[in-house]
């Protein structure tokens, strides 16, 4: 990923939070700010991580060497459950036992199955909420879906809900190849709701259809409404538009869709 430069080779800066951050161009030519101090954090803790599960994983193998040998576990539990029985001398009885066990097991299952299921149906509506709020709360719909108002929450969230799950409690939206989303600005950390939905619709295939005007959409998105229903943008938001945008918007004011101001 090339850095932004200026026309006198200079590297574009922006500022977030009260700090200047270079400006990285990536490869689909989006552009966001690198925080090196916030990737270097996140590599260190990512590592921290790995050599934690590294050592979890060793510890492991170690205690599964004590088992070499063993190809059949489920028969290898059977002879053990046949020796203890063997030991308290009661193999008739620990037929009766086993049955009882089962039978004592599935009235608790049977007793508790309503509440394990208004758990479950609790925790779905929970779920359906933090997703839901993804786009009843976008500002991103709101500003740049064709449809207004809750017809464009009802459409985006028909196209983009399927999306988002919520896992150990945390909102998580994957793309189109089934992997987590990251943040363009917040390297190596999850994009939140409202980025994640921001790079599902720029990559959908038929964004122009959903966004006002041009169809430009994303971070770089920020004209505002014109006479007509075009698109307006300065001549700074448009020199600040990734180079695949630019070329869009000018396509949409040669066409009349767009237009752009001093």
């Amino acid at each position: 990923m090339p850095f932004k430069l200026d026309a006198n080779g200079n590297i574009v800066t922006q500022e977030i939070g009260g700090q200047k951050l270079p400006v990285f161009v990536h490869p689909d030519g989006k552009e966001a700010p690198f925080d090196a101090d916030s990737t270097i954090s996140t590599i260190g803790r990512l590592n921290g991580e790995a050599k934690s599960h590294r050592e979890r994983a060793e510890a492991a193998e170690g205690q599964l060497k004590g088992f070499a040998g063993i190809t059949d576990p489920a028969a290898a539990l059977k002879a053990l459950s046949l020796v203890k029985n063997l030991d308290e001398k009661n193999l008739i009885a620990a037929g009766d036992r086993d049955k009882a066990v089962t039978e004592a097991v599935k009235s608790v299952e049977e007793k508790y199955a309503p509440i394990v299921k208004e758990r479950d149906d609790l925790q779905g509506q929970l779920n359906n909420h933090l997703i839901g709020g993804v786009f009843s709360g976008s500002k991103f719909i709101a500003e740049n879906f064709a449809a207004g108002g809750p017809a464009g929450v009802e459409i985006a969230r028909a196209l983009f809900a399927n999306k988002f799950k919520v896992e150990n409690g945390k909102l998580v939206a994957k793309g189109p190849d089934g992997q987590p989303i990251y943040s363009r600005t917040r390297h190596g950390e999850l994009a939140d709701g409202e980025e994640a939905l921001q790079i599902l619709v720029d990559s959908y295939p038929h964004k122009a259809h959903l966004l006002k005007g041009s169809g430009a959409s994303g971070g770089g998105a920020q004209g505002g409404g014109g006479q007509g229903g075009k698109r307006t943008y300065t001549r700074a938001q448009f020199d600040a538009l990734p180079p695949a945008e630019r070329m869009t918007v000018s396509q949409a004011v040669g066409k009349g869709e767009a237009a752009l101001t001093d």
